[in-house]
């Protein structure tokens, strides 16, 4: 089943272009652009059984952490740099952004919003949120950064990037009214501020 974000990234995707997927997971966001948009590029990840899930899935991948940065890519080698639902187990955010427009022309990124009024709803009873969106127990997340959509906003700010467009959305529907407080899952397309 194809997660409700890669309908909206590929939407960003022009044909043909040259993406750098971070992160990848098992290469289905790829593939995925591969089939859809027919672009060409390469998926990061680490661990080993996702690398092999990749190569099954017929992606280009490389070995690599993401904390370590982006050294083995030129700068301005890709149309696309993809942080998909990764953004929140990234030990230093700032960086992997930067890295990621100086690697790429454009940013996206998918998060779970901790905004999100249900996620809201179980701190005020006293339980870190557990959902779709956020699978894990506090115990054995590999989440250490989670944010609102309005903190990544302001990091966006403080950054210099311009944000070129944002999708919100609660079980793959659009949220259009009141976003931060609706909005389970946001994706972002960002770029370096003019």
């Amino acid at each position: 089943m194809t997660r409700h974000d890669f309908q909206t990234i590929a939407s960003w995707v022009k044909p043909g272009s040259k993406v750098l997927d971070l992160g990848c997971g098992d290469g289905s966001l790829l593939k995925f652009l591969q089939d859809t948009r027919q672009a060409r590029g390469y998926g990061v990840e680490l661990t080993d059984a996702n690398i092999l899930a990749g190569v099954k899935n017929g992606i280009n991948i490389i070995q690599n952490d993401l904390e370590s940065g982006l050294s083995v890519f030129e700068s301005n080698s890709f149309d696309h740099v993809i942080l998909s639902q990764t953004l929140q187990a990234m030990r230093h955010t700032e960086a992997i952004l930067r890295e990621m427009l100086r690697v790429g022309r454009e940013g996206i990124v998918t998060f779970p919003n901790f905004g999100y009024w249900k996620n809201r709803l179980q701190v005020l009873r006293g339980h870190m949120p557990v959902s779709d969106d956020i699978p894990y127990q506090w115990y054995d997340t590999p989440n250490v950064h989670l944010c609102t959509m309005h903190d990544f906003e302001a990091l966006c700010v403080k950054l210099g990037f311009h944000i070129r467009e944002r999708v919100v959305m609660t079980a793959g529907a659009p949220v259009h009214i009141l976003p931060n407080l609706a909005g389970s899952l946001a994706v972002y397309r960002f770029e370096r501020g003019q």
